[in-house]
């Protein structure tokens, strides 16, 4: 499947797959934009995808996330198929000592995973069929 994309600025770096098998694409910095009173830095990749029909591209932080004060703002970005704008990624920075450290232009900031979306009805019922977890919650699978 081909995935076409779209460099928005001169500076945009196209994005890649660092090994043959990796599931991701890496993103790059194009801009970074600060708001150091809500403490969150924005970064703009220079790069808007055309995700085919069907299709989700779902945006995560890199593993070398642990290196920096950041943490994804919104824990997963959901890039709908329709959506042609710049790909953007903002973390929440939880370092207030130093804003500024993190990713800086030209590095790969966050990655993105393409994957087919089943076609899903939902049907409102009265009753659910009963399973063996049934309504047990969070940590229930450590009561056994």
């Amino acid at each position: 499947m081909k995935v076409r994309f779209k460099k928005l600025s001169e500076n945009a770096i196209a994005p890649i797959k660092a090994y043959n098998g990796d599931a991701c694409f890496d993103l790059y910095a194009t801009w970074v934009a600060v708001n150091v009173a809500k403490e969150y830095i924005k970064y703009g990749t220079g790069i808007a995808i055309e995700i085919p029909e069907g299709h989700v591209g779902l945006v995560f932080p890199r593993s070398s996330i642990v290196n920096t004060p950041f943490v994804l703002k919104n824990s997963v970005g959901v890039i709908d198929s329709g959506y042609r704008g710049e790909i953007t990624v903002v973390f929440t920075n939880v370092n207030t000592v130093d804003p500024l450290k993190g990713y800086r232009e030209g590095e790969r900031i966050a990655q993105i995973l393409i994957l087919p979306i089943p076609e899903v009805e939902l049907e409102e019922v009265d009753e659910l069929s009963p399973s063996e977890r049934g309504t047990n919650g969070y940590g229930s699978s450590g009561l056994k």
